[in-house]
């Protein structure tokens, strides 16, 4: 099944952008993320993958973590229907890193393994999602060690002409009251100015499963979002944008602790983030300072959980803010016609509230305690970096590098009084051979880190099934990750293919004190005691086979093994891919996806203590959905059959199954 399921993979059919030339080329691509400013796909010794807001039109998807399983080499796992955490070459969780306009989301309370915090970013305001693989911390910092991805949202156009605004309508709703969604937008564009304002309101119910699932309650959730962005051009050479994000989730149900841990009530409420910032661009014509960039930033993330026992008197309330202080200014070089650069400073400084409270409903008391983190924590984080690309025609050589400093103070009750000064130094280099304009080969190393943060520290309660205390003097996590891979570029026909290894060593990992419970929970610590390595292949394609039609298909595989414990490393992704097809002829288009995922019974131990995973392993499954669409003056019609052999499935680790079959209609008007 699995060698028919590859051959059908790399014959597959995807079509595109209908055109009435059969001779007209594929588009080539320009991504940021790699290296910092932005280089053609062709030309980046990295393994990368990106969707545009074109996809993001045509699949829509319901939120931010599931329009990145339409991304090669990404593998999402979904503890419930309001969460979503990417995996990236086997590592998720505070071991990638996620960035929104080029600032860090990542925070100092980012838990080890899956998390849901990127589904408070609003799939309706992103532009384009980019993910660089196997790299990403010397571009960024802390936390890249399977790589990074990066949202860019909506930007308004400035218009030469006369002043003008433009709006949309659009409206969502899926059988079994699964989704109602409202997005509104405004836009004003003018010659020196221009604004972008948007809301979004979202009523997710249960979700419904394949064949013999059913609705899984509780899991519906309610969200609310809100996006404004001002850009200015006072000059030619300047521009000014200041940016405002909110989104908050209210009520978001964890279903597997409700089915599966006796729990009467288990939610988040909320989950919240709001991000303000400033961003200044000056363009000058100078070696060293070609352009600048500023960015000031204010982000606030804040994390709500209840909790009540099926017989218990007891409500536990806890909640957790943080606030983020950043700053970044960085500045690209032109030291020549073949030597480029970028280079800069960043500074994050967070500053942590955990508040956590016990009522006991019988008896009307309240008792407020220590909660999950130390309260008015304090995490500082500071580095510089400069990165330098050398194109030679033939040979293009890239490299970097960043030095990153840590304060953390903490003072704690369990703790006492704890100031830790970790840093890293971390380098990349990649060499890239174009055989001629068709066929290019790359290899690469990229050292990367994670810092311990206060998660790792400070950590006093239940963490899905596991109870968790203080841990300190931490060192931090380090990755090597070497790759080596092949790019095609053809006049219809474009791919990929990429092996990488990866070394990592002085894992933080959760130590199990034989022994000992609380609440009737296994206790567990961090420390440094563990080594692993990742190893695996991606690979994808995009053929435009004639006008309107075109090929494409990825795949991604990847196999990890802890050395410390001689076992498989956990939670690691099984064999996967995606394959899309669209017909697209004027205004109508027509696309019928299909996913797979493989049995994944590889298991670590800690997988086999996992109650969101199935003894034995997690089966495989195979989805296919159909998406349609027309567009008549400005309003433009969308249908969607998700599921259609109403697969029983769920991915990898997930506490919740995927959406059985099912239908949604949209509705977009442009005014």
């Amino acid at each position: 099944m699995k060698i028919y399921l590859i051959l059908l993979f790399f014959s597959s059919v995807i079509i595109t952008k209908g055109q009435t030339d059969t001779s007209t080329v594929l588009i080539q691509e320009v991504v940021i993320t790699t290296q910092r400013n932005p280089k053609e796909t062709t030309n980046i010794p990295y393994s990368i993958s990106f969707l545009d807001r074109k996809s993001l039109d045509d699949f829509s998807p319901r939120t931010t973590p599931e329009a990145l399983m339409n991304m090669n080499g990404l593998f999402v796992q979904k503890t419930n229907h309001g969460g979503g955490s990417p995996f990236i070459r086997g590592l998720t969780g505070n071991q990638t890193l996620l960035l929104v306009d080029g600032i860090r989301l990542n925070n100092s309370i980012y838990r080890y393994g899956p998390n849901q915090y990127t589904n408070t970013i609003d799939a309706f305001m992103i532009d384009r999602i980019e993910a660089a693989k196997g790299t990403g911390s010397v571009q960024y910092g802390s936390d890249a060690m399977g790589g990074a991805i990066q949202v860019f949202t909506k930007m308004p156009a400035l218009n030469q002409e006369k002043p003008t605004f433009k709006g949309r309508l659009f409206g969502r709703y899926m059988t079994g009251d699964m989704e109602k969604t409202g997005r509104s937008e405004l836009e004003y564009s003018s010659k020196k100015y221009a604004a972008l304002v948007g809301a979004t309101y979202r009523n997710f119910g249960d979700i419904i499963g394949g064949k013999a699932t059913g609705k899984q309650s509780p899991s519906g959730y309610d969200e609310y979002a809100f996006d404004a962005k001002i850009t200015a051009a006072p000059r030619k050479n300047i521009q000014l944008t200041v940016a405002n994000q909110f989104n908050r989730q209210q009520h978001v149900p964890l279903y597997h602790k409700v089915v599966l841990e006796n729990y009467l009530l288990s939610e988040f409420d909320p989950q919240q983030r709001m991000l303000t910032y400033s961003r200044l661009n000056i363009q000058r014509r100078e070696k060293i300072f070609n352009q600048l960039r500023f960015i000031a930033s204010w982000q606030q993330n804040t994390e709500g959980r209840i909790n009540q026992k099926n017989g218990s008197n007891l409500i536990v309330s806890e909640r957790d803010k943080v606030n983020t202080l950043g700053l970044t200014f960085d500045f690209d070089s032109e030291f020549g016609n073949v030597w480029t650069a970028n280079s800069g400073i960043e500074i994050y400084h967070d500053q942590v509230r955990s508040l956590r409270a016990e009522t006991n409903t019988a008896e009307s008391l309240t008792e407020n305690k220590r909660g999950l983190y130390p309260d008015n924590s304090e995490y500082g984080n500071y580095s510089v970096f400069t990165l330098h690309h050398l194109d030679f025609g033939k040979w293009i050589l890239d490299g970097g590098f960043r030095f990153n400093t840590f304060r953390i103070n903490i003072t704690d009750n369990t703790l006492g009084k704890v100031n830790i000064l970790p840093e890293a130094f971390v380098f990349n280099t990649a060499l890239m051979y174009n055989i001629n304009l068709k066929h290019h080969v790359y290899s690469t190393f990229s050292s990367g880190f994670r810092a311990p943060n206060i998660d790792d520290l400070g950590t006093l309660g239940i963490v899905d099934f596991r109870y968790e205390v203080p841990a300190y003097d931490l060192r931090p996590e380090k990755s090597q990750n070497y790759e080596v891979g092949y790019k095609l570029k053809l006049s219809k026909l474009i791919g990929t293919v990429a092996v990488y290894y990866m070394d990592l060593n002085q894992l933080i990992t959760r130590a199990k004190e034989e022994g000992r419970f609380i609440d009737g929970y296994q206790v567990y610590k961090k420390e440094n005691t563990e080594k692993a390595n990742i190893r695996g292949f991606e690979a994808a394609f995009t053929w435009k086979a004639m006008a309107g039609l075109e090929i494409n298909s990825g795949i991604s595989y990847t196999y990890g093994q802890n050395i410390t414990n001689n076992e498989p490393l956990r939670r690691i992704p099984p064999l996967n891919g995606r394959l899309a097809c669209t017909y697209k002829f004027r205004n109508f288009y027509s696309s019928a996806e299909f996913l797979f995922a493989s049995k994944q019974n590889r298991l670590a131990q800690g997988d086999v203590s996992d109650n969101r995973i199935p003894q034995g392993g997690t089966p495989g499954w195979q989805v296919f959905n159909l998406f349609t669409g027309y567009q008549i003056a400005s309003v433009k019609l969308n249908a969607g059959l998700q599921n259609i052999l109403n697969e029983d499935y769920r991915t990898h680790g997930s506490g919740i199954n995927g959406v059985g079959r099912s239908a949604f209609i949209s509705v977009d008007y442009l005014f």
